[in-house]
C-alpha cells in the first residue's frame, strides 16, 4: 500500500491531530475473527488521519466527562501512550488531541529487541505513571497498570483488525534503558510496547 500524504498541522513541537472518526469499520465479531499478531511490516508511514483514529481507539476520550475508550482501575488513567515515529518520540494528549514532542530523534529501534521495530512505521510505548495511583502497595500498582495496558493494547488490536493494519504487542523490551532514553521520571514505568504498520504484502 502506498504511503499517504501527511496532512497534520504541526506547531513547534506538536502535531495537531484531526478529529478522530468514531463510526464505521468492521463489525466487532469480524474484527475479533481477524485479530492476530504480526511481525512483518511494510515501511510506509501511517497518515495522520489513521494515526488519530488509532490513538482515539487506543485510549482516547469517548465521553464529555473525560472517560476513555479503555477502562482503568479507579479511573486513575495512569497509562500514557508514547508514539515513536521516524520523526521523533511524542506523547499522546487525548484532551487536546495532539502529539507533544518528547524527543526529536528516531528511537524506534530502542523500543524492542526484534529487528523489525526499527523499521516499522510506528511503535507505541505504554508507560504507567505510578504517581497517579492512590494505592500505596507497589505490587498492586504494577498489577493494575498491567491490566489497564492490556485493555488499551486490545483496543489497538481490534482497530488494526478492523482497518487492515498489522500489529503485535511486545514484552521483549529493555525497560530500564528505554526509560532513560525517554527521560522518564522515577515514578514512570515502561509496561510493554506495540508495533503498528501496514502488512508487508
Amino acid at each position: 500500500m502506498a504511503a499517504q500524504q501527511d496532512t497534520s498541522s504541526t506547531h513547534g513541537a506538536e502535531i495537531k491531530l484531526p478529529l478522530p472518526k468514531q463510526a464505521g469499520g468492521k463489525p466487532l465479531l469480524e474484527a475479533l475473527k481477524d485479530r492476530k499478531s504480526t511481525r512483518e511490516f511494510g515501511d510506509n508511514e501511517l497518515n495522520v488521519k489513521v494515526l488519530s483514529n488509532l490513538l482515539w481507539a487506543a485510549f482516547g476520550l469517548n465521553r464529555l466527562d473525560g472517560h476513555r475508550t479503555a477502562p482503568s482501575a479507579r479511573n486513575w488513567q495512569e497509562i500514557d501512550v508514547y508514539v515513536a515515529l521516524k520523526r521523533g518520540l511524542y506523547l499522546f494528549d487525548p484532551h487536546a488531541n495532539v502529539l507533544r514532542q518528547v524527543l526529536a530523534e528516531d528511537i524506534r529501534a530502542a523500543t524492542g529487541m526484534q529487528d523489525f521495530v526499527g523499521t516499522a512505521p510506528l511503535n507505541l510505548v505504554y508507560v504507567a505513571d505510578l504517581a497517579r495511583m492512590s494505592a500505596s502497595d507497589r505490587t498492586e500498582q504494577r498489577f493494575y497498570s498491567a491490566i489497564d495496558t492490556g485493555f488499551i493494547s486490545q483496543n489497538v488490536y481490534l482497530f488494526c483488525a478492523s482497518q487492515g493494519l498489522a500489529t503485535v504487542v511486545r514484552g521483549l523490551v529493555d525497560r530500564r534503558s528505554l526509560a532513560k532514553l525517554m527521560q522518564l521520571r522515577p515514578q514512570q514505568r515502561v509496561i510493554v510496547a506495540q508495533t503498528v504498520g501496514y502488512p508487508n504484502d
